[in-house]
């Protein structure tokens, strides 16, 4: 069995990888699941508001539940084995080490949007997981819409 990280970030567009993903289950692969999300840091403005880096915490991890709950409540509705993390800091980087903390042998993500030419393709995020996941990483694009004929 092996174990798929699934980044997420509250948009219909990450759940193309969760429904990929669960076609490749119903095609047989028996798999076990890490759903992620990475929230941002702290602002200053932030930390000097709330006094307490506890609550900061707090906030943030309850809003990167609220954004994984769809994804998790598919997967768990098919009955497939689900793990959950929410973490804080640059998503591309904190998705690597999520996969190597929870020994996962792939990812499966959405291609998302992003600066730059090559980035604009696939994404920043998705494509420094790409360059550099230390496991094969599938993109997930939306569907094309066929040319009226």
């Amino acid at each position: 069995m092996i174990k798929i990280l699934i980044p997420v970030d509250g948009s219909s567009h990450a759940l193309l990888a969760v429904h990929h993903a669960m076609r490749m289950v119903h095609a047989g692969l028996r798999a076990r699941f890490v759903v992620a999300n990475v929230q941002e840091s702290a602002s200053l403005y932030e930390m000097v508001v709330a006094h307490d880096p506890a609550v900061l915490e707090k906030v943030s991890t309850e809003a990167g539940q609220d954004l994984m709950r769809p994804a998790v409540a598919l997967l768990e509705s098919a009955g497939q084995k689900v793990e959950t993390e929410v973490a804080t800091g640059d998503p591309a980087h904190v998705l690597i080490e999520i996969a190597e903390r929870h020994a996962c042998d792939a990812v499966v993500m959405a291609a998302g949007t992003g600066g730059g030419l090559r980035a604009a393709l696939l994404g920043s995020v998705t494509q420094h997981l790409v360059d550099h996941a230390p496991v094969p990483v599938t993109v997930v694009r939306d569907p094309v819409p066929l040319a009226d004929e």
